[in-house]
């Protein structure tokens, strides 16, 4: 399989060229020169398979030989060593439960593969690897535990200051040794075109040897894909149109799950829930794209201006809007929709959402009412643990959440974080600083 950069003027890579490379040297996004189609079998045969078998089968695809399949096999099971079960709410609705990594957040599936690809890679040459990652809340810790301790690579984590939860800088501050956090006084915005300028940056790349842990990876985002399929093979009724609600913000879940449709996986349609970063949701409806500065919302980890893989959408459906309305409808929710949609899934069915998978279900719900017909079922991606948004959680329905026990611990240690400014020229003479 070669990848193509989504600009189109860089020359077509192998999956470790795009797995080490993270960005193309045009600036572009790496993309698969096709998608693989399933057969027909694999798919009516998922209910006899494990996650783990499931997923080798998509991702050989996509590595073809570039990683044995006994290696592939020993990644991914060291990889995705927890569930992702469905759980049904109602007999139309079911939550896709994607925390039960070690961080609690659905980023635990693409950082933990891209970490043991890497490592497999690496432990083959005598060269050190310096990622790079920009996070609005959740990425930064899943990379850092992913990555932490790994031999041959170094972890600079770029994050917003003030804007994601206490307990995510926890987490993403406390690790040392190979993992450093960059608290950046800016937006998540500022810390994406801060990595985007660093890879572009060929005196730097040439000196430091860089790479990206952010969904513009495609490592990243192919073992995304891989939940999609799981998901369909715990539904009991596969007859019926099936919708997935992803919250969305920088897009590549949704473009993790658009690979997956198009691999053959009976998706009727995704509903994208946006917060008051509405950007794509404008885009979807209007036609237009007008990036704009991220904005604050309790569901922080979407709030993203400027979506990096609305390029990935773009370039998988040929910039064909109509197809793209097609398959995606895409609302937005307020804080106050956010708030209401915790209270509203609590009281109905005694189960308590994180905000993101709150804003997913404002709007999924709204969508679900203008249905001409009730032959559907409906999974809501719930990304993240509600304990990693205690204040927010809690206050909506004065009641106590208990933190899991690998959360808690790192509430006790001492943060460390590097203070920089937006400016691309103070990013670089700090690492032109830490290489003399």
């Amino acid at each position: 399989m070669k990848y193509y950069s989504t600009n189109r003027n860089s020359p077509s890579v192998t999956f470790e060229e795009a797995l080490m490379n993270g960005l193309a040297p045009d600036g572009g996004l790496y993309m698969p020169e096709s998608i693989p189609k399933l057969e027909k079998s694999f798919l009516e045969n998922l209910e006899n398979l494990s996650f783990q078998e499931i997923a080798f089968e998509i991702a050989k695809r996509f590595i073809e030989g570039e990683i044995e399949a006994d290696d592939l096999k020993r990644i991914i099971n060291e990889a995705i060593n927890f569930p992702a079960p469905v759980i049904r709410l109602d007999e139309k609705l079911s939550v896709l439960e994607l925390f039960h990594g070690p961080t609690l957040a659905f980023k635990d599936f693409g950082a933990r593969f891209m970490a043991k690809s890497m490592a497999h890679f690496i432990s083959k040459e005598n060269r050190r690897l310096n990622i790079l990652v920009a996070t609005s809340g959740d990425t930064g810790s899943a990379v850092a535990n992913g990555f932490y301790d790994t031999p041959g690579i170094n972890v600079f984590i770029l994050y917003p200051k003030g804007k994601v939860s206490y307990i995510q800088e926890k987490q993403l501050t406390t690790l040392n040794k190979n993992i450093t956090a960059l608290e950046i006084d800016g937006t998540f915005d500022d810390c994406q075109r801060l990595v985007k300028s660093a890879f572009v940056d060929t005196e730097l790349n040439n000196k430091m040897n860089l790479s990206s842990a952010n969904s513009i990876n495609f490592a990243r985002l192919l073992p995304q894909t891989f939940y999609y399929f799981e998901a369909f093979k715990q539904l009991k009724n596969k007859t019926v149109e099936i919708y997935f609600c992803v919250p969305s913000g920088n897009l590549g879940n949704l473009s993790a799950g658009l690979i997956a449709k198009e691999m053959g996986l009976p998706i009727t349609k995704f509903i994208a829930a946006t917060n008051s970063n509405r950007t794509f949701t404008e885009f979807v409806k209007s036609g237009k794209f007008v990036p704009r500065d991220s904005i604050l919302t309790l569901s922080n980890a979407m709030d993203v201006g400027n979506p990096s893989n609305l390029a990935r959408i773009s370039s998988l459906y040929s910039d064909n809007l109509n197809q793209i309305r097609e398959i995606i409808f895409s609302d937005s929710g307020t804080d106050n929709d956010t708030i209401n949609a915790i209270k509203s899934v609590y009281s109905k069915h005694n189960y308590i959402l994180d905000p993101h998978g709150a804003v997913g279900y404002f709007v999924l719900n709204n969508f679900l009412k203008k249905l001409s017909t009730n032959n559907h079922s409906a999974i809501l991606l719930e990304t993240a643990h509600p304990s990693k948004f205690l204040d927010i959680v809690e206050k909506a329905l004065n009641v106590e959440i208990e933190i899991p026990e690998r959360l808690q611990s790192s509430l006790s240690k001492e943060k460390k974080s590097v203070p920089l400014s937006k400016h691309y020229n103070d990013l670089k003479d700090y690492f032109g600083s830490i290489e003399k």
